[in-house]
């Protein structure tokens, strides 16, 4: 088996002092106060937008301290690029995310890079999203999102708004527990949430939760919470392991689950263990849909705010997929602008936010700061993705411009980096991707959006981001003949 990437990372928490010999060159917030740190107005509900409102005010790298945790972060763009380097950095498994293990253990996402599931994992599973992979998933997406379009249409029929967060939530995990693991939760035909949603946003609010409350405090101030998180860790095993179960009985489906169970690694004849297999289903239905519900979601917000690009992306719709019922496999990357619009809004806001390195020996960050190893930063990618040196001084506004091609290619290497970077990044972004984009096609081709004119966007954070309490209006599209023959165009209907 190839060689695992990175360094052994040490268990619990390293304050940034034992890893940054000349932290004082770093700036932190003002007002710090003896023992506590930086918390007097800090948010304990949304620590990643206060840490985005300190990296404009400190700069493109600060600290901040919280009951004697120190934690360094980079946004800055230059900086971000060295931290990319495989060569001295590696994946830090940190903060929220070790805050997971007791659910998702060496899962690919929560693994530390010294333990040796994650490559197993990674060499049995990647082909799972090769291009044949993917068209196999094809047909299930297109199911599923029909699913969602009925749901709609119903919502719609009766006079009400659209729940675009749960609604995407839905449409997410039914898509990727269909085509990873040949299961229906049932989430369109349920008037509330399926239990499984419910247990995995409390393990990943709690998990976010942790982060803020002091170690020798989280015992007695979240003990009801620990209790919740016991029972949905609980929950989410049960879930998976009657899944399992299920599959071990029955015949195959070529599926993630298949290459679990079945699939060796090709060069050592490894097998992923019963353990590893409950974790890496775990890792794969909560972080398989909840950022790409995430990101839907943020993308359905703008697309309802900016009715011109709403009417240039249906139109690259209509004019690419004409009059096909079910567009195919191939026609969705041919939906260019759709995707620079899904690219925006995961600039603006990736629900992913922020992803941690550390130094795999000791360096010098940016030629000032050094750097022992093993010492680490969390790169906070929503204000990477804002770094006016690379986007511009209106890099707040929504413009799906920024990623045509010539714009992409006269930007910097390691600026946009939704799903990670390095040997580490996601293994489903391909999938995450294809899926989006064919979601918004058909949502676009079918319906026009309308914004509640009182709503202003609250971004929710459990781990991942959210936009807080969207809900739009939906008119039917009707079709009408352009000036090409045979060719369906659309303008609203009712």
């Amino acid at each position: 088996m190839a060689e695992t990437t990175g360094t052994a990372s040490a268990k619990g928490f390293r304050s940034a002092e034992l890893g940054w010999p000349e932290l004082h060159r770093i700036p932190h917030p003002p007002r710090r106060v003896p023992l506590i740190g930086d918390v007097l107005g800090a948010s304990v509900r949304s620590p990643l937008q206060d840490s985005m409102r300190f990296g404009r005010l400190l700069g493109p790298i600060f600290r901040r301290n919280a009951f004697g945790k120190e934690i360094v972060f980079v946004w800055g763009a230059e900086l971000a690029a060295e931290l990319a380097d495989e060569s001295r950095f590696a994946k830090h498994v940190g903060l929220g995310v070790a805050n997971l293990r007791p659910v998702a253990g060496d899962g690919l996402f929560t693994a530390y890079n010294h333990e040796p599931n994650w490559q197993l994992a990674h060499d049995v599973l990647a082909p799972g999203f090769s291009r044949e992979a993917m068209e196999a998933y094809h047909p299930m997406m297109l199911a599923v999102t029909e699913r969602l379009t009925d749901h709609w249409d119903r919502e719609r029929a009766a006079g009400r708004s659209v729940d675009v967060p749960g609604d995407m939530t839905k449409l997410t995990l039914e898509t990727i527990a269909r085509t990873g693991f040949g299961h229906d939760f049932g989430s369109f035909e349920r008037a509330r949430p399926h239990p499984f949603i419910l247990a995995m946003v409390g393990t990943l609010t709690y998990a976010q939760r942790l982060n803020a409350v002091p170690a020798p405090l989280a015992p007695l101030l979240l003990r009801g919470a620990l209790r919740r998180n016991e029972a949905d860790i609980a929950y989410l095993n049960r879930t998976v392991d009657s899944l399992i179960a299920a599959r071990r009985s029955s015949s195959g489906e070529g599926d993630l689950l298949d290459r679990m169970l079945e699939t060796a690694h090709p060069e050592t004849g490894e097998r992923l263990a019963p353990q590893n297999i409950r974790r890496q289903v775990i890792t794969f239905l909560v972080a398989g849909h909840e950022t790409t519900s995430g990101a839907l979601s943020f993308a359905l917000h703008y697309l309802s705010r900016h009715p011109d690009v709403a009417a240039r992306a249906r139109a690259e719709v209509d004019r690419v997929w004409g009059d096909t019922e079910r567009p195919g496999y191939d026609q969705v990357a041919k939906l260019r602008y759709v995707r620079r619009v899904l690219d925006e809004s995961l600039r603006l806001w990736p629900t992913a936010p922020a992803f941690a390195r550390e130094a795999r020996r000791d360096t010098v960050l940016g030629g000032v700061h050094p750097m022992r190893q093993g010492a680490w930063t969390l790169v906070l990618t929503a204000m990477l993705h804002r770094d006016p040196d690379v986007w511009g001084d209106d890099a707040e506004r929504f413009d799906p411009g920024r990623f045509d091609a010539r714009a992409v290619r006269a930007r910097p290497a390691h600026t946009f980096k939704p799903f990670g970077t390095g040997a580490r990044a996601c293994i489903g972004r391909q999938f995450a991707l294809h899926e989006a984009t064919l979601v918004l096609g058909l949502l676009l081709r079918r319906y026009e959006l309308r914004a509640d004119p009182e709503y202003r966007l609250r971004v929710a954070e459990r781990l991942t981001l959210m936009p807080q309490g969207l809900r739009l209006h939906l008119d039917r599209r009707a079709p009408a003949l352009d000036s090409v023959p045979g060719r369906p165009v659309a303008r609203a209907g009712d």
